[in-house]
């Protein structure tokens, strides 16, 4: 059982971490105006004399503002720069998806069922082609390996619990392969 609430811990963590970081650029946003007004105002408030106001605002205000919304202005562009002009977004997304294994030779266990099922479709219609069924015993090979995998362990524990019946022998995996992962499972939580 502590597996689970480990589980449920270190999702809990994570969320509280993702969200620090989604709230990271607006703060660093409020943290690079602060700074760099304060920075910026003691070289040019003797421009803005107190005394004198704009719209029933001391001057001193709209000087500080006007810094603030510069820095902004700036950040902002040179984040519209990093983004039309050197397209660095798209590059980082690049190096994001082929560093993620599951978006290029792993397979979720959905992904694995649903070309699971494809195969069977195409092997059954194409029982004379010898070169379509070594493709197909090829792509077997790689669910079957799918299945080896905790996502596809995690995936039958998870099904198990949410629906009213057991995930079944799938037809498309060797005979055995869930029941083997629920004898895993139950050794784990041993």
């Amino acid at each position: 059982m502590s597996t689970n609430s480990d589980s449920t811990s270190r999702k809990w963590l994570m969320r509280q971490y993702w969200r620090l970081q989604q709230s990271q650029s607006i703060i660093s946003m409020i943290f690079w105006i602060n700074a760099s007004t304060l920075l910026i105002w003691p070289y040019i408030r003797w421009r803005f004399n107190p005394e004198d106001l704009f719209l029933g605002i001391p001057m001193t205000y709209w000087g500080i503002l006007s810094i603030a919304l510069l820095v902004m202005i700036v950040v902002l562009i040179i984040g519209w720069t990093y983004d039309k002009i050197f397209s660095l977004w798209k590059e980082h997304q690049n190096v994001v998806l082929e560093r993620n294994p599951w978006a290029t030779y792993q397979l979720t266990p959905r992904d694995a069922m649903i070309l699971g099922y494809v195969t069977k479709l195409i092997r059954k219609q194409n029982l004379e082609d010898e070169k379509i069924q070594k493709e197909c015993d090829w792509v077997e090979k790689w669910l079957f390996a799918a299945t080896k995998l905790e996502a596809f362990d995690r995936m039958v524990n998870e099904l198990d619990k949410i629906l009213d019946e057991p995930v079944p022998e799938l037809h498309i995996f060797p005979e055995g392969t869930v029941s083997d992962v629920r004898k895993k499972l139950s050794k784990k939580e041993e």
